[in-house]
């Protein structure tokens, strides 16, 4: 089995920074892509950034220049640096994951969610 665990979130003024973190643990080969979604209340959970496992970036057009997305493969840690939030960045943010298990002649893949962490904007 394969948990991840998020830490990061938390209440922070229009303008500021906040760093959210995400370690995956459990029976793991190896882990493909990993990524970072949000869900504000009455919306749909959208895709805010992910990378791929040679760190390849991509980034909702929204968040663009002020977020970043970054792996530490030895710690099996995904991170997203937040800065110049605003309040529509307000909304529960889930960590995503594409996790190989099991064993070289038989790989699994599946994704893999945490348990979200929410984060708040005030103006």
């Amino acid at each position: 089995q394969v948990q991840l665990v998020e830490s990061g979130g938390g209440l922070v003024q229009a303008g500021g920074s906040l760093r959210l973190s995400c370690a995956a643990s459990g029976s793991i080969l190896s882990i493909n892509a990993m990524g970072w979604y949000r869900q504000a209340p009455g919306n749909q959970r959208e895709l805010v950034a992910s990378i791929t496992s040679r760190g390849r970036t991509n980034y909702l057009d929204s968040v663009k220049g002020r977020f970043g997305i970054s792996r530490d493969n030895a710690k099996n840690t995904v991170y997203l640096q937040m800065n110049n939030l605003k309040p529509e960045d307000t909304g529960v943010y889930y960590c995503n994951a594409n996790v190989n298990t099991g064993i070289v002649v038989s790989i699994t893949s599946k994704e893999y969610w945490g348990q979200g962490t929410q984060v708040t904007v005030s103006s």
